[in-house]
């Protein structure tokens, strides 16, 4: 009896300083959750330097942390100021009218034949006064959040840098000492070796699904929208570029939800080239990207199905905000990783009564 209470309560205690070190960790969960991403990204480039500097080498992990830092930080600390100046000088043309959305209805509506017409006026959709209401509305809005956004980056300056600090500081160790650590959870976890090394293994396998397969198949798309949108003298070409690779890496919905409305715009205002061309690039060039990096960048057996990765990337993003498109499939592929271990189980168990019902 007095050895089940101490037993009671060091677990108490256990889950106690664990929620507590937890709660003190949170202000800063996304450095430590993209510190650990990366180290997990980069893991392979580590691993061969390693094999020449040996496990636990310094130069190694200071080696591999300057790659990132000029293959991957700078470039992106680029594209963003670059995307902030879009967004204000886009946001500045709304508020001066530089945007005329009456001539912009009216034009769509000369456009549409009279028999279409009818059909919309059938359907309640011919009202393009309503239509033009509701897309000031949403334009301003949009307008306001990026407005905010930019505004926020401006007051969280300090705090980005404090964040990104502390992400390299700790990439630093992961990449140093990541062997030794992994090691160490896996032997923490208090799971058989079979299924702990499932989950971690279950783990990485959808870090790099999910960062490096999916989001170099948005950047990629993102790319090609934006180049497209940039040749066809679409202003803003960049941050529609940022908001088509950002839409890619949502199932059902893709780049299309940008490019289609500008294509179906230019063909029914009578600009024929450039709805054509921007029609031909995002169904042959756009779309067809998915089907040829998917398969090699994220490799069939680490999908999810799309559906999960829809609800999953919403309602983490929802919670989570930007971080989100990684935690969300994290927790549903660590879901469905959980209950197939144990349908596994069960089913195994039920072989092994079934065998014990009938010895051979």
């Amino acid at each position: 009896m007095h050895t089940t209470t101490h037993k009671i309560a060091f677990f108490l205690l256990l889950i106690f300083v664990t929620y507590a070190f937890v709660w003190l960790l949170m202000p800063y969960y996304g450095s430590i959750l993209w510190a650990v991403i990366l180290a997990i990204l980069f893991r392979p480039l580590q691993r061969r330097l390693e094999d020449r500097f040996g496990e636990g080498s310094n130069i190694a992990a200071i080696i591999t942390l300057l790659l990132f830092i000029f293959l991957v930080l700078i470039p992106a600390a680029m594209i963003i100021s670059s995307l902030v100046n879009e967004g204000t000088s886009l946001y500045q043309q709304l508020r001066t009218s530089g945007i005329d959305l009456r001539e912009f209805v009216t034009n769509i509506r000369a456009a549409v034949p009279s028999s279409v017409m009818v059909w919309l006026d059938r359907l309640n959709l011919g009202d393009f006064d309503a239509l033009r209401d509701r897309l000031t509305s949403v334009l301003m809005q949009g307008s306001q959040i990026i407005a905010s956004r930019v505004l926020s980056v401006g007051q969280d300056t300090l705090q980005f840098f404090v964040s990104l600090g502390l992400m390299l500081y700790l990439l630093f160790f992961l990449f140093r000492d990541g062997s030794a650590l992994a090691r160490t959870i896996r032997r923490t976890i208090p799971l058989n070796d079979a299924y702990s090394g499932a989950l971690i293994d279950k783990f990485a396998a959808v870090v790099r699904a999910t960062v490096k397969g999916n989001m170099i198949i948005a950047a990629v798309q993102g790319a090609i929208g934006g180049v497209a949108f940039w040749l066809l003298g679409i202003k803003a070409a960049l941050l529609w570029g940022v908001l088509m690779a950002f839409l890619s890496m949502l199932p059902a919905i893709g780049a299309a939800f940008v490019w289609l409305p500008a294509a179906i715009y230019f063909l029914v205002t009578g600009d024929y080239f450039k709805g054509t061309v921007l029609m031909f690039i995002g169904l042959a060039v756009i779309g067809l990207i998915d089907n040829l990096l998917r398969p090699p960048l994220v490799g069939k057996d680490t999908q999810l199905p799309d559906y999960a990765v829809l609800l999953s990337t919403v309602g983490g993003i929802a919670l989570f905000g930007i971080n989100g498109f990684v935690i969300g499939p994290l927790i549903a592929a660590a879901f469905i990783a959980v209950w197939t271990l144990l349908t596994a189980e069960r089913e195994a168990q039920a072989l092994r009564m079934k065998g014990g019902h009938h010895p051979h």
